[in-house]
């Protein structure tokens, strides 16, 4: 399938109140409104196809741009690819869902997601961040250094409440990932956790949200869930 066969089908599969949705999450036009289950098929056709994948993410087509995530080669993109990647994902899901997802399946992770979150930009620190909740959510305990872990830990203890909105959501699911799937710093992330406390987020139009990493780990404890990993960091 080309650009132009690709882009069609996806114009085919939207729908308005799946529109809707991402409109209010902060996708903005072009869009057709596609869900990602619907996607599959041409996914499982397509497979992976790297320059295909970069023609997608080009169009600015919300839907265009996730499906290019989907079928993209990581092992093939570059960390100045993962630099334009970023630079045209303006919202979340992109930033957090396309383009953190896809750098988690690289080598080159740990070094671009450092690099994002040290930045001080709301969505390369949160794209930085969920990198990392991808990356414990699907690799061995051993692939990374402990004594780091503990210091992020340390940053997002001390930083949380004053970091952009969206920062929040990825730092405070990075206390939880930890506490979950990287079973050797468990406890300190329970005392991370309670040492922050309820975080609040601001939302447009909307009242404030609080977040509770404390709450959420001790879920998944009561759950058996301690040490989940999942199979595939894509779906």
């Amino acid at each position: 399938m080309n650009l132009e066969m690709v882009m069609r089908e996806l114009e085919t599969l939207g729908k308005e109140r799946t529109k809707k949705i991402y409109v209010s999450n902060g996708a903005h036009e072009p869009l057709f409104g596609v869900a990602t289950g619907a996607m599959k098929p041409m996914a499982k056709t397509i497979k992976k196809n790297q320059p295909l994948a970069e023609e997608l993410y080009n169009t600015g087509n919300y839907d265009a741009m996730y499906f290019a995530g989907v079928i993209a080669d990581p092992k093939a993109m570059t960390a100045a690819d993962f630099e334009r990647w970023i630079d045209a994902a303006y919202f979340y899901m992109l930033s957090d869902y396309v383009v953190a997802v896809t750098l988690a399946e690289t080598d080159i992770a740990q070094e671009v997601a450092d690099k994002w979150i040290a930045s001080g930009q709301e969505l390369r620190m949160s794209a930085g961040w969920s990198c990392y909740c991808w990356l414990l959510g699907n690799r061995h305990d051993g692939e990374f250094s402990e004594n780091k872990l503990a210091d992020m830990l340390e940053i997002v203890k001390n930083t949380i409440h004053d970091s952009p909105e969206r920062a929040k959501y990825a730092m405070n699911n990075f206390i939880y990932t930890v506490g979950v799937s990287y079973l050797p710093l468990h406890d300190k992330a329970v005392e991370t956790a309670k040492a922050v406390g309820p975080v609040e987020v601001k939302r447009d139009k909307t009242k404030s949200k609080f977040l509770d990493a404390s709450e959420n780990i001790q879920k998944a404890v009561n759950k058996g869930q301690l040490g989940f990993k999942r199979k595939y960091v894509r779906c």
